[in-house]
């Protein structure tokens, strides 16, 4: 019989679990895909896209994201072509166009066009490419980068299997993939409904990421504090085989 400390846990991971349903949106699996993206774009198309930028940096995603290329916990150095998918306002483009070698090629992409503009506005520089494009349909060949980033991005997929899928057939052999993804936390929750996205089980979203050749090189943690407690979402490096 599970002994007191068990079923003690066992209720608190229940009641867990209750509260993330509550708090959390699910529209991304009460609509069509087709409704769901206009839904997105207009999200992202208005005054919450405006924003975005600012709300990473209140939320410390933009400093602590810093923290993980300046402290090269993800290394950039020797990386020539790198893909950010999702680049959003560009808040993970401006670290890898500070902390990447000076001549790594830099691609950009997100579904939104206005997110696309605000991006070039906000970085000013010359050196990255922008294209429109869906984390599901990359317009690009197979093996075509030795790097490619996504931060909070796949959680706005019903399901990981395509967006990973995609990003692992861009990647070339030997690839990497720095992966941030909002976890299935009571944070979470409350990011899944102000963004409309779902959030991922951790052990879950690694084992599809290892069935589709994408092996995890290193979870990363912002801060010791951050591992201690949990806390600050998915980041992972994975590798493609």
């Amino acid at each position: 019989m599970p002994s007191t400390v068990s079923k003690r846990k066992i209720k608190k991971q229940r009641r867990r679990k209750a509260l993330h349903r509550i708090i959390s949106n699910d529209m991304i699996t009460r609509v069509s895909d087709e409704e769901y993206r206009r839904k997105v774009k207009r999200v992202y198309g208005g005054p919450k896209g405006a924003l975005l930028a600012a709300a990473s940096m209140v939320s410390l995603h933009i400093p602590m994201g810093k923290r993980v290329f300046r402290k090269r916990m993800f290394d950039l150095r020797g990386v020539g072509s790198i893909l950010d998918v999702g680049s959003g306002a560009g808040q993970i483009v401006s670290h890898l166009l500070r902390y990447a070698d000076s001549g790594a090629k830099v691609t950009c992409t997100d579904l939104s066009q206005p997110m696309l503009r605000r991006a070039r506005t906000r970085l000013n520089s010359s050196t990255p490419e922008f294209v429109a494009a869906d984390l599901a349909r990359l317009p690009f060949i197979e093996g075509s980068f030795d790097c490619v980033t996504c931060g909070y991005v796949l959680e706005h997929l019903p399901a990981p299997e395509p967006g990973l899928a995609e990003m692992a057939r861009v990647l070339k052999p030997g690839g990497r993939l720095l992966l941030f993804a909002t976890e299935d936390s009571f944070s979470g929750a409350w990011t899944s409904r102000l963004w409309l996205c779902r959030t991922y089980n951790r052990q879950e979203l690694l084992r599809v990421c290892e069935s589709l050749g994408l092996r995890c090189k290193q979870e990363i943690w912002f801060t010791r504090m951050h591992k201690a407690m949990r806390a600050g979402g998915i980041c992972v490096e994975l590798v493609k085989q």
